[in-house]
């Protein structure tokens, strides 16, 4: 179910918007526009939902629009044009009482800049937001607590800000929006002021809340390699135009246009790619009611030197090389068990590139992609480095 909607979304700073509005309807771009009017188009014509319990990411390059995006979201700054809906309810049509209550249930954001009271305890400004709603004392120290242990703080919560690294002080404010538990956390460049090693650490940190907190969560990037790392979705802008709006792996490979494609080049694919995405109908033999000869023929009609067997079920049992496979037809052998090796290398249809490649790499066999035991595909070395090249054709 859709939490968040944006329809027709569009924002223009500047007078006689009407007009502008009009020019962006013919087409027109960002620059053009400025030119004839002088006005700024922030956000043109923006449609997306976002599903309950997703990260979904907005990203774009500084002047692209991702900003102002997410601040219509909470009308942080009002539309030019289009709906807001939030569980339905149309943001852009409340009244300041109506809208005051939505973004005291259902919207908490997490900024770049972390904005605690240097003179407050970490307890305090955890529990900051929740004191602006008058909540009892006892119950919004009991929520900040166990929103500060959620983040790892639980045993910081006498210190001052100032005590605090920059990695913890943003996991202060985390725990702030966190214990209003909000129905959408929205985060605008959250990690973006950090050090790097300390950015990865808080990418980790939320990917592992997730995991237990199933918030759906707006999260705002102008780093690639970030949005890839976090997103369910990702919405990619430019000159305040959603240009593409996918998954990981279908912006990566299917990209919308030049822009995106020439956006994602320098990516490293090996951490994007998974087995999914390369893997091939494997041919098999049925350890049930074939035999060498069997085997034997299938691997000559198809130039291979071995082969997978599996059972009734597509159970994997192993494999069997045309060599063993020969020597088994000369000695009239017809039982598959006697030549079955089983030391062949298995993964996920999720699993990396990047790390099939380290499998793949030594391996006499191609990679055999398993799901809950029952072969779905193999992997063979040639498709991993044609894939890593950009050169293999990979179909989502």
């Amino acid at each position: 179910m859709a939490v968040i909607e944006a329809k027709n979304l569009s924002k223009v700073f500047g007078k006689n918007t009407k007009q502008t509005l009009k020019l962006m309807d013919k087409g027109l771009t960002k620059d053009e526009i400025l030119k004839q009017t002088g006005n700024t188009v922030g956000v043109n014509r923006a449609n997306f939902s976002v599903e309950e319990g997703e990260i979904f990411v907005i990203m774009g390059l500084s002047g692209s629009g991702k900003s102002t995006l997410v601040r219509l979201l909470n009308r942080l700054i009002e539309p030019t044009e289009g709906s807001i809906l939030i569980e339905g309810q149309d943001l852009a049509q409340m009244d300041k009482k109506a809208l005051r209550k939505v973004r005291r249930e259902k919207l908490s954001m997490v900024f770049q800049q972390f904005a605690l009271f240097p003179h407050r305890t970490i307890l305090e400004n955890a529990e900051f937001g929740l004191e602006v709603q008058n909540v009892p004392k006892e119950e919004r120290e009991k929520k900040a607590k166990e929103a500060l242990q959620m983040v790892g703080l639980g045993e910081y919560i006498h210190q001052k800000p100032g005590q605090l690294s920059g990695g913890m002080q943003q996991r202060v404010g985390l725990a702030r929006a966190l214990a209003n538990d909000p129905k959408v956390l929205l985060m605008d460049e959250a990690f973006s002021a950090l050090d790097p090693l300390i950015r990865k650490e808080m990418q980790d940190e939320l990917i592992d809340l997730q995991s237990s907190m199933k918030k759906t969560i707006i999260f705002i990037t102008h780093d690639l390699d970030e949005a890839l790392r976090l997103g369910d979705h990702i919405a990619l802008m430019k000159d305040g135009v959603v240009v593409q709006i996918g998954t990981p792996e279908e912006i990566l490979v299917n990209p919308a246009n030049d822009y995106v494609e020439k956006f994602v080049e320098d990516v490293d694919r090996s951490k994007i790619l998974t087995a999914e995405h390369i893997m091939k109908r494997p041919e098999t033999v049925n350890i049930e009611k074939h035999g060498p000869r069997v085997a034997l023929e299938r691997m000559r009609e198809e130039g291979i030197s071995s082969i997978l067997v599996i059972d009734g079920k597509r159970n994997l049992k192993g494999y069997i090389t045309a060599e063993d496979a020969s020597h088994a037809r000369k000695n009239e052998s017809t039982n598959l068990i006697d030549i079955l090796q089983t030391d062949i290398p298995k993964v996920k249809k999720e699993t990396t590139m990047h790390d099939i490649f380290t499998i793949i790499h030594d391996s006499p066999t191609p990679v055999a992609v398993v799901e809950d035991d029952k072969l779905v595909g193999i992997v063979v070395r040639g498709a991993v480095i044609a894939a890593l090249a950009g050169d293999g054709e990979v179909n989502l």
